[in-house]
């Protein structure tokens, strides 16, 4: 099941769509004030964040930068008539993607489709003194197990099956993400894993960065 935050200021509407939403495997957490919402998030780490452009106490462009400086978490912004430059501001902070407010589900779905983690299935993978089961969802380094969350998990997968390859940022947006681009989200999910590993944020040793074009593996040595 998603877990979807809805920050948005007004409850009648964000109870009708939560409604709709939950007969679609969609769980709702709400919000109605864009500071509350920001806590709750970082609490809760919901699959995706919908927000209306003009939310209360944090405006969306501010709300939407703050996000995804310390989650990554993707957030769909919601428009209604007249939040035109508003909306331009919060998709150029690194909003998602954008639906009409009030909220249509037949909108909605395939959006949080395309969001929501993708599924780890492959043999187990053997990378140096890293180890990964997509099966049982386990990562061990160096004989020590490592928890991650779904995408961070999906993320090494894909960067241990091109183990000493540079990967592009394209093609981890695409297996990782669906092909839904936020500007900051890999750059986010990618120092939450070093950090997760162990591997130096100001002087990577295990996932370098190749300016420009994406990350390369380096197998680590016993």
């Amino acid at each position: 099941m998603t877990l979807l935050l809805v920050a948005d200021p007004d409850p009648a509407l964000v109870a009708g769509v939560s409604a709709e939403l939950e007969d679609h495997a969609v769980r709702v957490i709400t919000s109605t004030d864009g500071a509350e919402a920001l806590l709750i998030a970082g609490a809760e780490h919901p699959d995706a964040v919908l927000a209306a452009t003009a939310l209360p106490t944090i405006g969306g462009a501010a709300f939407v930068r703050t996000l995804a400086s310390r989650t990554g978490i993707p957030v769909v912004l919601g428009v209604s008539a007249g939040d035109g430059p508003a909306a331009a501001e919060a998709l150029a902070a690194g909003a998602a993607a954008c639906v009409a407010r009030p909220y249509r589900v037949s909108e909605l779905l395939p959006i949080l489709l395309a969001l929501r983690p993708a599924e780890a299935t492959g043999p187990v993978l053997q990378v140096g003194t890293l180890r990964l089961d997509p099966a049982s969802l386990s990562v061990q380094y160096a004989d020590r197990p490592v928890r991650l969350p779904m995408r961070e998990l999906r993320l090494l997968q894909l960067l241990m099956s091109n183990a000493d390859k540079v990967v592009t940022r394209e093609q981890i947006h695409d297996a990782v993400w669906g092909g839904v681009q936020n500007s900051n989200t890999v750059t986010v999910h990618v120092q939450r894993l070093r950090q997760r590993l162990g591997d130096d944020q100001h002087d990577p040793r295990l996932i370098l960065t190749i300016r420009g074009v994406g990350y390369r593996l380096v197998p680590p040595a016993a």
